[in-house]
């Protein structure tokens, strides 16, 4: 794969357009969410549960969920983490028109991800960390625009993060934090979290948007995809050592085909785009390159704890069925 500076997206210019701040904003907590996307998980869904569910068949063998990534996920906590006048999309309509009839705190105009997984799977709906309340059956700490390396590393590349500071090793902190409100006894919550289903992402995407918006070039990217699958694996090797038995933790999408990207990383250049989905290709390649090395690290996981059950969720492949053969998902009403 090359790790030449992606093509510039304007032929007339030859330059990549600049996103001031603001309009990096709306960007993160628009991308995020790859709205467009979220069907995929309906795909995904078909798999994961037949994966974790018990050998008898039928019912699965955990009854709480715990989730932590970005907005793809998030049931709540950006929301709950700004204040009340913070300006937000997510706020208001069409934001959970389809489901809920109202904006939920998820990025999305109906479900999440996160729900359709817990839908089949028959548990409730998973509660957001920040909300408070009754965490018995689980709690997520996913936050849209959240980061799987924390803030510093941003700054020391001289990139400010300015979406969320709630990136994963917080959200690590805010299980810990939980889970002696859960059961007392190092026993029981050891038992707790060896019969809970984790949710390990998809985080990590928002890493790279940070550097791509701010026109970083594919080799500064690549640098980068060592620390980012890193931090998910200690994150996994954590939950591991509190007992934590089964793990979902997915990949990233093909980041080529959304459209903001679409829109800003223009090319008449001949091979730009992928002939069949019309998505641009440097990006994608990305996507598959991060993915690879977080297989390859979630195999190592795996050979060092056989008795742990560590699945990996292609969204990636989800979502490129769907834009490779878009009609064949179709839903009439």
């Amino acid at each position: 794969m090359s790790t030449a500076t992606p093509p510039s997206p304007s032929p007339s210019s030859g330059t990549r357009p600049l996103l001031r701040i603001g309009t990096a904003r709306r960007f993160a907590m628009a991308f995020p969410s790859r709205a467009a996307l979220l069907f995929a998980g309906v795909l995904v869904v078909l798999a994961a549960p037949a994966a974790v569910a018990g050998a008898g068949g039928g019912s699965v063998c955990f009854d709480r969920v715990f989730s932590f990534g970005d907005s793809l996920t998030d049931t709540g906590n950006f929301l709950l983490s700004v204040p009340d006048d913070f300006p937000d999309p997510a706020r208001n309509l069409p934001y959970g028109q389809t489901f809920f009839g109202r904006p939920s705190g998820r990025y999305s105009d109906g479900r999440n991800l996160l729900d359709f997984f817990v839908e089949a799977f028959g548990l409730p709906y998973v509660p957001p960390y920040l909300g408070g309340g009754d965490f018995q059956n689980g709690a997520n700490f996913a936050v849209g625009g959240a980061t799987a390396l924390n803030g510093s590393f941003f700054r020391e590349r001289g990139v400010e993060p300015t979406w969320t500071p709630h990136s994963l090793d917080e959200q690590m902190l805010w299980f810990k934090k939980l889970l002696p409100s859960i059961a007392s006894s190092e026993t029981e919550q050891k038992e707790i979290v060896s019969n809970s289903l984790f949710f390990v992402g998809e985080v990590g995407g928002n890493d790279y948007n940070h550097l791509i918006v701010r026109e970083k070039s594919l080799d500064e990217l690549h640098e980068v995809v060592p620390n980012v699958v890193g931090a998910i694996s200690s994150a996994i090797t954590d939950l591991i050592n509190f007992g934590a038995k089964k793990l979902v933790v997915p990949g990233n999408f093909p980041i080529g085909c959304v459209p903001l990207y679409l829109a800003i990383f223009q090319s008449q250049k001949e091979d730009y785009y992928e002939e069949q989905t019309g998505c641009i290709k440097w990006l994608n390649e990305f996507a598959e390159y991060h993915n690879r090395m977080l297989q390859e690290e979630l195999e190592k996981l795996r050979n060092l704890h056989p008795d742990v059950t560590i699945i990996y969720a292609d969204y990636y492949g989800a979502a490129l069925n769907i834009f490779r053969a878009p009609l064949q998902f179709v839903v009439e009403n």
